[in-house]
């Protein structure tokens, strides 16, 4: 994963399409990355047909990891989560 300082976002690779989402390209060799199906889209339904498509690069962040296997993390690319990411407000942004 390529990641900007600044920002939190990552880079990465899309290299593999599951059922449940997409493993991704990490810098580390040793550690796997997942984005499930619930974490492309704020609102709607997605299917594997709608997956980028296997070498694309895509932005997203990392939203958590694999308690039981340290080597997994989870990544988000729902625009509200890497506009978050991108967009440093001093307080929160209100929602309706």
């Amino acid at each position: 994963m390529q990641s900007d300082e600044k920002d939190g976002c990552e880079r990465i690779e899309i290299v593999f399409y599951t059922l449940f989402g997409v493993f991704v390209n990490t810098d580390e060799s040793l550690v796997k990355g997942l984005i499930k199906i619930p974490d492309f889209l704020d609102q709607g339904g997605m299917s594997p047909e709608m997956y980028p498509e296997i070498g694309t690069t895509i932005g997203a962040v990392v939203v958590g990891y694999n308690e039981s296997n340290y080597r997994e993390v989870y990544l988000s690319a729902k625009p509200t989560v890497l506009h978050k990411a991108l967009v440093p407000f001093k307080i929160p942004a209100l929602t309706s």
